[in-house]
């Protein structure tokens, strides 16, 4: 009888102890506002860097601080202040940077870290292509417009 009483204290105090450790997550959506978090260049030239921003606006009640970007390759390059705070209503900005050397269709994440332990995944996309190295000739009818007539 008391080894079965111990056995339930045991569980008791375990499970009082997970309930008190588990944190429900905080919905970054709640509390923050993102704009270009899914970002889309469109055709850019292969190998010409491009950059597009990122805004996080507060609209939780607590001040909040931007804590670190990570980016899924080293194609990818942020720009930001570290530990930047923004209070309820402010907004701050992250860059996002793409060197563009990958040639065709790009799908790229960023992860955006703030304080609290939130975090949020950005995402952009595109595609590379590379302009033709010779304009295309010009037509008789153009020829045409350009040259003066003669009467």
């Amino acid at each position: 009888m008391k080894r079965i009483a111990f056995i339930l204290s045991a569980f008791f105090v375990m499970t009082m102890a997970k309930a008190q450790t588990t944190v429900a997550p905080k919905d970054v959506n709640k509390l923050f506002e993102f704009t270009n978090s899914d970002y889309d260049f469109g055709k850019i030239t292969f190998g010409k860097p491009v950059k597009y921003d990122v805004f996080i606006k507060n609209i939780g009640i607590d001040s909040a601080s931007l804590e670190n970007v990570q980016v899924g390759c080293h194609c990818t390059t942020p720009e930001y202040e570290k530990g930047k705070r923004f209070g309820p209503g402010q907004t701050i900005k992250v860059t996002l940077g793409f060197s563009g050397d990958q040639m065709g269709i790009f799908n790229k994440v960023a992860t955006i870290y703030l304080s609290g332990g939130i975090s949020k995944v950005v995402t952009f996309k595109g595609e590379t292509f590379t302009p033709p190295s010779n304009p295309a000739p010009a037509n008789a009818a153009t020829e045409k417009l350009k040259s003066p007539s003669s009467n």
